[in-house]
């Protein structure tokens, strides 16, 4: 069916992505530098679909190696672009380290591009703070909150000139809102490395003893809780949407030679909504504590998905309960291996 390269693709959703690749019978090239991934997920991609995908460790920093890619594999049909730094708070103290690893990554990537075919990890928070709720495509890009925020955005831009210049060159920018949860298999999962930045994994390592506790930031926010809203996915659901993308782009569907889509399940739930979901699937009492506003956060962002409802015929299947049990089990299985 053609080669597929999946950048960042031992990541948390790129290795789920790779996994529905390889189901729907892909060939599929990964590219990861092992920044914030381990090589070991090669092998549990593996044992989940009995196929092993090939793998490049580059860093798409590196001009010379990008180049020598393409040249080794010129048969690559399409792109999923995942590497990139991805945390908020770290972007607010390292902000020239996202600018150069998630902008330079990018420009080096469709520079060498033999393929016209490209799908971009880009996020809900190209939004910011929208004035209204749920979140339309139309909704405006206002000025981002984080650098990380902002890397998308000039990453979508980017890819607007791109396409703008080049009629033939199509691209798709699927805008995410908060992927949690696990392969159901319990193989793959979120794996941080160090303290996490994410919420789920964050209450996962706290209620198996690695975190003592669960700070939870703010209740003050204008909500029913007090407590920040965000739409939580299950990964898998992301991940099956951006196959269903990238055949979009094979197929030669778009409506224009770039598109965006929302990706998300159209409900938001507050932390301690996630909070009281994890309680009820584990049976556990999680230990948290409230504390000050964190820098970067917005109140609320869920998805309007009747975009991605009706012209990619995909919508998110699980429920909040099914993806909090799934990170659980995730996160109790490689404890059991360590």
């Amino acid at each position: 069916m053609g080669k597929i390269l999946v950048t960042g693709g031992l990541g948390f959703i790129g290795s789920h992505t790779v996994v529905e690749l390889q189901i729907k019978g892909y060939e599929v090239i990964i590219i990861d530098d092992l920044s914030n991934s381990t090589l070991d997920i090669l092998d549990r991609i593996t044992s989940i679909t009995n196929n092993r995908p090939e793998f490049e460790e580059i860093d798409l920093k590196d001009k010379s190696k990008v180049k020598s890619f393409f040249q080794k594999y010129s048969d690559v049909i399409g792109v999923i672009h995942f590497a990139a730094s991805k945390a908020v708070g770290e972007s607010l103290e390292k902000p020239l380290m996202y600018y150069e690893n998630n902008i330079s990554s990018l420009v080096y990537l469709l520079k060498q591009l033999k393929t016209s075919n490209f799908i971009f990890s880009s996020s809900c928070t190209v939004y910011g703070q929208a004035d209204s709720l749920p979140i339309t495509e139309d909704a405006p890009v206002k000025k981002a909150e984080s650098p990380y925020g902002n890397t998308k955005q000039i990453g979508e831009e980017i890819l607007q000139d791109v396409c703008s210049n080049n009629e033939s060159f199509n691209a798709i920018s699927l805008r995410y809102f908060n992927p949690i949860g696990a392969h159901e298999s319990a193989k793959i999962g979120e794996l941080p490395i160090g303290v996490p930045q994410n919420l789920v994994p964050f209450i996962t390592q706290t209620a198996i003893g690695i975190r003592e506790q669960l700070s939870v930031f703010g209740d003050d926010y204008p909500t029913n809780d007090g407590t920040c809203i965000r739409d939580y996915i299950h990964v898998v659901d992301l991940a099956k949407a951006h196959v269903i993308a990238l055949e979009r782009l094979l197929d030669q569907k778009g409506q224009s030679n770039y598109e965006t889509f929302n990706l998300g399940t159209g409900k938001g739930s507050s932390v301690l909504e996630v909070i009281e979901s994890f309680n009820r699937v584990s049976g556990k009492k999680l230990n948290y504590k409230i504390v000050s506003r964190r820098d970067g956060d917005i109140v609320a962002a869920y998805a309007d998905t009747k975009k991605a409802n009706k012209i990619l015929g995909w919508q998110a299947e699980s429920s909040l309960d099914e993806a909090m049990m799934s990170a659980w089990k995730w996160e109790q299985q490689i404890r059991n291996e360590s």
